[in-house]
């Protein structure tokens, strides 16, 4: 018995006029319930407006607004006071006296010319020394230690540039600032590089002990 062998084509044929018509249907169906919808063009309305300019006449009549009256507070001072209220005034002294001196020079922060890579045999070394004013503040508060400094030795042993390495008390009248006025006093003999003196810097300490 043989077979019956159907083509695809001929499956796809049939339900092509079925799918049609089902997308037909679907179509009016929506058309039907969607709801409708009425775009309306938008009109630009244009207004005039006129000024109209007020008679003088008119004008006369229109009162100026009224300045609001300002309140007149009347002060009254009592100048019969007694002389001895002043005794019950307690006065409490909180701020003590200071010892700063407005004319006290401000140490200059002098920038230094000479190179810090200068090799030299003999260092520099003090042959005058003036010992720092130790400050009141750091005496009262107990403060004692060391400042390093870095100065700038001359080839003719005067000093120029100092700068601080290791702070102790920074700011005018601190130790840092004594310190620096001290070793700016100093006088030292130079940096000798093959018998000839030559300027160099050089690292110390400046020692603040209240025991001496």
């Amino acid at each position: 018995m043989d077979k019956k062998i159907n083509d695809w084509k001929d499956i796809a044929d049939s339900y092509y006029d079925k799918a049609v018509s089902l997308a037909i249907l679907f179509l009016l169906f929506a058309f039907i319930v969607s709801p409708k919808i009425e775009v309306k063009p938008y009109e630009v309305q244009l207004k005039d407006i006129e000024a109209i300019d007020i008679p003088p006449e008119i004008k006369e009549r229109i009162k100026p607004p009224e300045e609001a009256v300002k309140p007149v507070v009347e002060i009254v001072i009592d100048e019969e006071l007694e002389g001895d209220d002043d005794e019950d005034i307690e006065i409490i002294s909180t701020i003590e006296k200071t010892t700063l001196d407005p004319y006290e020079e401000i140490t200059e922060n002098i920038i230094g010319k000479t190179s810090k890579f200068v090799i030299y045999e003999d260092a520099p070394f003090p042959i005058k020394k003036t010992l720092p004013k130790y400050p009141d503040f750091a005496k009262q508060a107990g403060i004692q230690g060391e400042v390093w400094v870095e100065v700038e030795v001359f080839a003719d042993g005067s000093v120029g540039a100092i700068e601080i390495k290791k702070s102790l008390m920074a700011g005018p009248g601190g130790l840092d600032e004594a310190a620096i006025k001290a070793v700016r006093q100093w006088e030292f003999s130079p940096a000798k590089s093959g018998g000839k003196a030559v300027a160099c810097w050089v690292t110390f300490p400046v020692i603040f002990n209240l025991e001496k």
